[in-house]
């Protein structure tokens, strides 16, 4: 099986696909990873030594070299499936078809910049003109899986919305508990992303000045947390200097410990103008944090609003303020927030639901379903 992606770096969507293939039986399907551009560190994470990673280069080479080549690897590696994401990945679909690979899958995780809503008439013309190659499409939201049905015109029947899952043991809540914290101690507040424009951590930093001023004195010495490198740091740095919160908020870069970052914090806020099914969402609820989200992509599909968490409108910095000095100021909503968010995140986002959806999905398009079901029950055999 060949997943075709943009880059493998740091991201929620690099992150869901190496868990699935860490976690995916290994007498079922090998992989390859294909990366458009390139990969970084990050398929060091990949634990699998028999996984091979590709890098195309498509920046320095043009499309006819780039589908040239993927021709010529797809062929080589002869994939029972190739599996493209988001919009970069639309171009190894010819060469695949090309190259004969009965099962083409394209996967919806997210939206572009260029195309916050899905209304991008050139983006639509696109996905339009590739959608005849395309065998199955996946889509890990309900705003994702109406976008394809709709505008696009796919048909219902050849789209499975799948959730991305989370490993409810490496994220869990703090081992002593949110509630034997001292009162005393600094409130955190904390995001988790890659710096750039989509993210809109610069609304954060507003909100989180709004919320200083305005709040009870349970925000007094609180802190803001801010994870994660990009193209953004120098607009979110001069928005810190300008609301002078130097002392207050700390950008702390890539880290390689979220899990543990996640269980010092007391609030997670996510203020993105786009998203499809956000991984750090899902790893704040596993860590037991309430979450302020924007109403945007499939924010809404995890925040329960009022219950695990709050929805605000997109870039309504002011409200996500409110929210955050509403929660510093109400222990008891703060808590009662991340238990549900544990438990939700538990119960009905786990990584092993999603590993189990994705693999159904294979095995009902290359047939593998029988086989795998006559293997089960000769292990199960006297």
């Amino acid at each position: 099986m060949a997943h075709v992606i943009h880059e493998l770096c740091i991201g929620g969507l690099e992150n869901g696909l190496v868990n699935l293939v860490n976690r995916m039986p290994s007498d079922r399907y090998r992989h390859a990873i294909v990366c458009m551009t390139g990969y970084s560190e990050f398929r060091e994470r990949i634990r699998h030594s028999d996984v091979q990673v590709f890098a195309m280069n498509r920046g320095q080479a043009s499309l006819a070299r780039t589908y040239l080549d993927l021709y010529r690897l797809f062929r080589r590696l002869e994939p029972s499936i190739v599996h493209t994401r988001n919009l970069s990945g639309l171009d190894a679909l010819l060469p695949a078809v090309c190259a004969r690979v009965a099962v083409r899958i394209h996967g919806e995780h997210g939206r572009d910049m260029h195309d916050l809503d899905g209304t991008n008439p050139k983006y639509r013309r696109l996905k339009r003109m590739f959608r005849p190659l395309v065998t199955h499409y996946t889509a890990v939201s309900a705003d994702l899986a109406a976008y394809l049905e709709g505008p696009i015109g796919v048909p219902a029947a050849r789209i499975r919305q799948i959730y991305n899952g989370v490993d409810t043991g490496l994220f869990r809540p703090n081992v002593s508990g949110p509630s034997t914290v001292p009162d005393d101690r600094p409130f955190v507040v904390g995001t988790v992303g890659r710096l750039q424009p989509v993210k809109d951590q610069v609304s954060l930093v507003k909100a989180f000045g709004t919320a200083l001023e305005h709040g009870s004195s349970a925000m007094r010495n609180a802190r803001l947390v801010i994870i994660g490198e990009g193209p953004s740091r120098p607009d979110i740095e001069q928005a810190i200097a300008e609301a002078s919160l130097q002392s207050q908020v700390e950008l702390l870069g890539a880290r390689n410990d979220i899990p543990e970052l996640l269980r010092t914090m007391d609030l997670f806020v996510l203020p993105s103008l786009a998203e499809g099914i956000s991984n750090t969402i899902l790893e704040a609820m596993a860590s037991g944090l309430p979450v302020i989200a924007t109403r945007t992509g499939g924010n809404g599909d995890l925040v329960r609003d009022g219950v695990t968490g709050a929805l605000v409108d997109v870039g309504d910095w002011s409200a996500m303020g409110e929210q955050i000095a509403a929660y510093a100021a109400d222990r008891a909503r703060l808590l009662g927030h991340a238990e549900a968010a544990r438990q939700r995140a538990e119960r009905e986002f786990s990584l092993d639901a999603m590993v189990e959806n994705y693999t159904a999905l294979y095995d009902s398009l290359t047939g593998q379903q029988g086989r795998a079901e006559a293997r089960a029950t000769m292990r199960s055999a006297p």
